[in-house]
């Protein structure tokens, strides 16, 4: 149960002043639904109104503060309402209007009084040479100065938000919210010199200067510590958690492995048999294996995790691979088949298309035990999926999944399953800690020997006729070509729109050899055309990014990517790894349409420079910031509204080491910070690691 303490900061936002029906779905698409959220949105800007001129000193653009005498009230014409209402106003060394449009007349009559004296504080303009202030921020009786807010902060708005009302809001929050009690080490927060929580939650509110709004500021690192110390103690106890379930030793002989050794084209790299060395002595413990295989595009992240299967499978137990998509589940069966074949071992899939008597005879199988390695995608996790002996669980593209997924996997396995990760989106070290902080992790950091490296060049859009030219030439050549067609906004149906009027240009060049796949195609459609380009029928595959992960065609060499400066560049560097898998020289072009802007600018150079999708990730991280990295929403990435990952870095691993040692010498958080840590824990919703505890 969420503490009484904190029940003020979970009412709706409706509850404070000012925000009805029409702002409150404005603000809760904003922020969120509650106090809290609106609290966590901290303001980006400041309006300094300290600037006290006369008229006669006033200058454009600029934000002043005057005290003026108001004089005659001019409203517009009775049918004309495009005519603003105009205020004159005056001191002794001048006079201008105000100007107010679709005004009422009587409260601009009570506001500003005829030949009374008022403070009013905005924007001047000047207009055909002469000052005017359009819609004042603030109009004070004199006796009322203390009102008027000489520092105000500005925060960032939605259409139709207005900047006074969000501020009102905020302000109405900031007086319910209580004192909450303290949950840092004294130490730290004193080595720090870091405000309490109430004090950094009302200074990040009301900052003073231009250095108050930086992430380094006291308040607002404090206030970035708290929210990543929640994630990182909610990681570690879900960590615990699965730890202290036992698991049991699996111990292969190796004798499945050495078959495939044998049958493999290539050796394994040093890489490859450190993490497999890494795996094999999690899965021989007594504890249960989480482990995040980490792997840049091609370094064979596959090949690990089918050694690892092979333990269990050798060890009289079952093995499960589970992808993301029906595209990459079917294309890991079908590469993995004939090397479970060449070392006696039985394959099957499992897909949401494998219907009736097909499904059925499967699942009796997989129940009998008679089936060693199960691929599938989000299917296995159904409840009629029943496993004799599940000890191993793989999964790819962990980044799609989220924590609980992995839970509900583990659960499969009775006796303890064994799970490991796998994730082709290299992931800047800081980010592993926030999503992966339940995991130990092993990087694959070599490509396999004969992997050339691809020859990436930034083409600009007007060259396009040349790059159809250069796509002909290499098609003559057999090689097989991919065409990416740019991000429309954030919207799938331009996307499509985009990838088929492109299609219609290339198939007129081309003919029946381009074929096209996007995100909103059957998955059947998506597989048959997948097909017949690994097959060669099509050579020019034009798509949206439904081909970024996984997808493997070894003959394909080119890769265009159209509008290139609109991807991020993990996106980029995951597109560029559909090419350069087989033996051939590999190309890709990177389209750009101009003017661009600097960070997209910075984005294709790092493109063009490296082909190391770990520095890649730090880059991005750099440039775009850890909110957009993954695409939090979508990924089961956590989202932070207070802490910047590319600043508070250094914030994170001290949050990383602190929730280690509270869950090591206070596991159940029954010590002298654990009421104060619960409370942190419901603060920022991490509710679901309070179940882990005994008393939670």
């Amino acid at each position: 149960m969420r503490p009484e303490i904190l029940f003020p900061l979970f009412a709706r936002v409706s509850s404070l002043p000012g925000i009805g029906p029409r702002l409150e779905k404005l603000v809760e698409r904003l922020a969120g639904p509650h106090v809290a959220d609106l609290l966590w949105h901290l303001p980006s800007g400041l309006i300094d109104r300290r600037f006290r001129p006369p008229i006669a000193e006033v200058k454009d653009g600029e934000i002043a503060t005057l005290t003026v005498t108001v004089g005659l009230h001019v409203p517009p014409p009775a049918r004309n309402k495009r005519v603003p209402y105009r205020v004159w106003v005056s001191d002794e060394t001048g006079e201008m209007p105000l100007i107010f449009f679709h005004a009422r007349t009587d409260y601009l009559q009570r506001m500003l009084p005829e030949g009374e004296k008022r403070l009013i504080s905005g924007r001047i303009d000047f207009y055909q040479g002469s000052p005017q202030m359009t819609h004042p921020d603030h109009i004070v009786e004199p006796e009322k100065e203390a009102e008027l807010p000489l520092i105000e902060a500005t925060y960032p708005l939605t259409q139709g938000l207005p900047q006074k009302q969000l501020q009102k809001a905020i302000h109405a929050g900031l007086e319910r919210a209580p004192d909450l009690p303290e949950w840092n080490d004294p130490a730290w927060q004193q080595k720090n010199a870091w405000p309490g929580w109430l004090a950094a939650l009302k200074a990040a509110h009301v900052p003073e200067r231009p250095a108050d709004l930086e992430p380094d500021s006291p308040a607002r690192a404090r206030l970035a510590y708290d929210e990543l110390l929640s994630n990182q103690l909610a990681l570690a106890l879900v960590r615990r958690r699965m730890r202290a379930r036992a698991g049991r030793p699996i111990k292969g002989d190796g004798r499945l492995r050495r078959q495939v050794e044998k049958a493999l084209p290539f050796a394994l790299t040093g890489a490859q048999s450190q993490a497999l060395a890494e795996i094999d002595a999690d899965m021989a413990s007594d504890r249960r294996m989480l482990r995040l295989l980490q792997g840049d595009v091609g370094s064979g992240k596959t090949v690990v995790g089918l050694m690892a299967m092979l333990s269990a499978v050798e060890a009289g137990a079952q093995a499960a691979l589970m992808a993301p998509t029906e595209i990459l589940a079917r294309q890991h069966a079908a590469g993995l088949a004939p090397l479970c074949e060449a070392a006696g071992v039985t394959l099957a899939l499992l897909t949401g298309r494998e219907k009736g008597k097909a499904r059925e005879e499967t699942l009796s199988r997989l129940a009998s035990g008679e089936i060693d390695i199960l691929v599938g995608t989000h299917a296995l996790f159904q409840e009629d999926v029943a496993f004799k002996d599940l000890a191993m669980a793989v999964v790819d593209e962990q980044h799609r999944f989220g924590v609980h997924q992995r839970l509900q996997l583990q659960g499969k396995g009775g006796a303890g399953t064994n799970v490991l990760v796998m994730t082709a989106t290299p992931i800047p070290r800081t980010l592993t800690l926030t999503a992966y902080g339940d995991m130990d992790v092993s990087r694959l950091t070599e490509k396999p020997p004969g992997r050339q490296p691809i020859d990436t060049r930034l083409v600009s859009a007007d060259r396009l006729h040349e790059v159809v030219e250069a796509v002909r030439r290499a098609m003559a050549t057999g090689a097989r070509v991919y065409w990416v067609c740019p991000l429309v906004e954030e919207s799938d149906a331009l996307d499509v729109a985009a990838a088929e009027e492109r299609f219609g240009a290339l198939s007129h060049t081309f003919g029946e050899k381009v074929g096209l796949v996007h995100g909103r195609m059957k998955a059947a459609e998506k597989d048959s055309v997948m097909a017949r380009f690994q097959s060669g029928e099509i050579s020019l595959l034009v798509a949206t990014t439904v081909i970024e992960v996984g997808v493997d065609v070894p003959e394909a060499t080119v890769m265009v990517i159209e509008h290139a400066e609109r991807f991020g560049l993990a996106q980029l560097h995951q597109l560029r790894g559909r090419v350069g898998r087989g033996a051939g020289k590999s190309t890709c072009l990177l389209l750009y349409h101009g003017p661009v802007g600097e960070t997209a600018k910075a984005r294709l150079k790092i493109m063009r420079e490296t082909e190391d999708g770990f520095v890649i990730a730090e880059e991005d991280l750099r440039l775009r910031g850890a909110g957009e990295l993954l695409g939090t929403r979508q990924s089961g990435m956590p989202e932070f509204r207070l802490a910047d990952l590319s600043a508070h870095s250094e914030l994170l691993a001290a949050a990383y080491d602190d929730a280690r040692l509270i869950v090591e010498t206070d596991p159940e958080l029954e010590g002298p910070r654990s009421a104060a840590l619960r409370t942190l824990l419901y603060l920022f919703e991490r509710d679901e690691a309070i179940k882990y505890l005994r008393s939670g």
